[in-house]
């Protein structure tokens, strides 16, 4: 519907200046005879279908350009201007003993620190301009899922954008994708330190709006963020924020940081008027710009603060990043949610309890923190570069013929195939032959023809790197990879005790890697798993028992190598569990600092290529899966023990672990 009304001269100024940026939306055909007969054809019936068809282009206008801009005194008065804002302005004259005006004056400094100035016109300009940066170093970029996203705003729902963070390209290539899907563009949480010239005005202009990494005892700050962040929920702007927090550094997926969505909650308390939902977004890459920094980083080395040369140099190193993948998760309704997991949320709040937080909040938030992440790698992506470092990092040497990486993902991708891990990932379209042509142009990796055929291996200092991509699909692996790792441990062992050991080590595994199946879930996909196994010829039924393949078979290589994907977490799972055998009634803290020195000395060892395998947040996170599934129990003191759940699971752990592994633990 043309709203404006333009005139005919606008018309032809609209189509020759701004040609490329008008958006045609067909909606959904509705049949005038179908609502004759339904309803009638009086006068009444009529203009009830005007304002019908006026409130559905309202919300398509609204979708396509959002909600009309703030100026920037309006804005100040709305936030500095709130009771919130004033009563902690009201506490800072109090509490440092400063004159009212410069309390509102500090509100007003750091509302210009936080707060976007979304200019329209620059993300059109932007665009033009990275369109054909995209093209240049991307081969393509592959969206899927994005009409889930176009029917909530169709809908008139406030949409709240939550995408795991590999990379400062994220920034710019969602963006990117939102508008070419005809939506209006969000507002992005931005983290403080990318503030800086020139990269931090245009970042404000394109939506950004700035927060510090702590809030702590800064309550005027806190109340000036809290109360920004309510108005761009409360006039319908889109927000993106990233729920890890920052970019990951492993290619795994971060535990969540809770803030921003506590403050999301907080605020639907207050009454947005619409309903709100909550999108998560995977990304992956063929090839990040900063994985090189990444391994260093990991290594010990501090983080290069963000600064105009960085920008300088990033845009030297721009060339062939490969394909990229940007999936929209399921949907989560955060009214829905919270009827569902915080009963009484909407119900009014005493006025003496209007600043105390609810008991139902954290578990919460929490839980819809979890959410988030199971709905990201629930919508993970198969990709080329992710498929051959799997690969080369399950071989003993990280070399591998071509013609065996050819059968591997070939195989690989017919399990998915066949036995999709979600109805929300994404597999290339491309056979296992063109996905290792496109890899290998890459660069990252090295070959070496002979009489034999082609070899394939990592770059020198890339095998670190390999694991980043690996670790982005490694959780779609993981089910498979145990049910072959048991049969190849056990040399052949029935269905019912791989179903078992899945049902015994899943949680462990759900936690860790974010795998959105609960118990039954996975115990139903590993039982279609081995079905597929089998079809396929990776696994062999003989007699009871599930074997290997023989190793003259044209699939053995294929599963011996799915068996050895998930080793560096067995090998984790071993380490803790040795440390408390050896050191009964140890705290949590030396329990992590022993386990990540022992994992330390197995990487040197035994050329362990993973920063991550003795990260100490992987460590944290594998400790607080073992308490929370009764495998460790603590005592008054908070001393740690084995139980005999943990005696047992220790046993079954070492059974999948490599013997030369095993018996090196035994030593310490």
């Amino acid at each position: 519907v043309d709203v404006a009304s333009p005139s005919w001269l606008r018309k032809i100024f609209i189509v020759l200046f701004l040609g490329r940026d008008n958006f045609v939306s067909y909606s959904k055909a509705v049949s005038s005879q179908f609502m004759a007969q339904q309803h009638g054809t009086d006068e009444h019936i009529a203009r009830k279908l005007l304002r019908v068809a006026a409130t559905h282009f309202q919300r398509k206008r609204q979708g396509l350009n959002g909600p009309t801009l703030l100026e920037r005194q309006t804005l100040h008065s709305a936030v500095v201007g709130s009771d919130s804002v004033k009563q902690a302005m009201r506490e800072l004259v109090r509490s440092k003993n400063v004159l009212p005006a410069k309390a509102k004056q500090e509100a007003h400094k750091y509302l210009d620190e936080i707060a976007g100035d979304y200019r329209e016109g620059l993300i059109r300009f932007a665009n033009r301009i990275l369109t054909p940066i995209w093209n240049k170093i991307y081969n393509g970029i592959t969206v899927s899922n994005a009409s889930k996203v176009r029917e909530l705003s169709r809908n008139g729902h406030e949409i709240i954008y939550v995408p795991c963070h590999r990379s400062h390209m994220d920034y710019l290539l969602l963006t990117t994708v939102i508008y070419n899907e005809g939506l209006v563009t969000p507002h992005i949480a931005a983290g403080i330190n990318l503030n800086f010239w020139p990269a931090g005005p245009i970042f404000r202009k394109a939506g950004a709006f700035f927060l510090r990494r702590s809030f702590a005892g800064n309550k005027l700050y806190t109340a000036v963020f809290r109360e920004y962040l309510e108005l761009l929920f409360n006039k319908g702007y889109s927000v993106k924020y990233y729920p890890e927090g920052g970019r990951s550094r492993t290619g795994r997926l971060l535990p969540p940081k809770t803030g921003m969505l506590a403050m999301t909650i907080q605020a639907m308390t207050k009454g947005i008027n619409r309903p709100v939902s909550l999108v998560p977004v995977y990304i992956g890459y063929e090839n990040v710009m900063e994985v090189s920094s990444y391994v260093k980083e990991l290594k010990g080395k501090s983080k290069k603060k963000e600064s105009p040369l960085q920008v300088l140099g990033a845009i030297k190193k721009l060339r062939n990043y490969g394909h990229g993948y940007l999936n929209f998760g399921e949907p989560i309704q955060l009214n829905q949610f919270l009827d569902q997991h915080a009963k009484g949320w909407s119900l009014p709040v005493d006025q003496d309890d209007i600043h105390k937080k609810p008991q139902w909040l954290t578990p919460a938030v929490n839980r819809l923190a979890d959410d988030i992440m199971l709905e990201i790698n629930k919508s993970a992506a198969l990709n080329g570069m992710a498929l051959v470092s799997l690969c080369l990092l399950a071989s003993k040497t990280m070399t591998m013929s071509q013609t065996e990486m050819e059968h591997a993902i070939s195989d690989y991708l017919t399990l998915f195939r066949t036995l999709p891990f979600s109805d929300t990932m994404s597999i290339p379209e491309y056979n296992a032959s063109e996905l290792i042509t496109n890899t290998l142009s890459l660069k990252r990796l090295q070959t070496e023809t002979d009489q034999f055929g082609t070899l394939i291996s990592p770059q020198p200092d890339n095998a670190v790197a390999l694991t980043y991509y690996r670790n982005n699909i490694i959780h779609l692996f993981a089910l498979p990879s145990l049910i072959t790792a048991l049969v190849f441990a056990k040399n052949g062992c029935e269905k019912s005790f791989i179903l078992t050991t899945v049902k015994t080590i899943y949680p462990l595994l759900h936690k860790e890697l974010f795998i959105y199946f609960t118990v039954d879930e996975a115990l139903t996909y590993a039982d279609e798993c081995i079905s597929q196994l089998k079809a396929q010829g990776l696994l062999v039924q003989s007699g009871r028992k599930i074997m290997p393949p023989a190793s003259t078979d044209a699939s053995f290589h294929s599963a011996w190598l799915l068996a050895r994907v998930m080793q560096d977490t067995w090998q984790r799972y071993a380490i803790v569990l040795t440390v408390l055998t050896k050191n009964a009634g140890v705290s949590r803290g030396e329990l992590e600092r022993e386990s990540r020195k022992i994992a330390e000395r197995l990487s040197s060892l035994y050329g362990v290529s993973s920063p991550e395998f003795s990260d100490k947040n992987v460590f944290a996170t594998l400790v607080n899966g073992l308490r929370e599934n009764a495998l460790l129990t603590s005592d008054d003191s908070g001393a740690l023990h084995l139980n005999d759940n943990s005696t047992a699971f220790h046993d079954l752990v070492n059974q999948i672990v490599w013997p030369e592994i095993v018996q090196h633990l035994q030593k310490i």
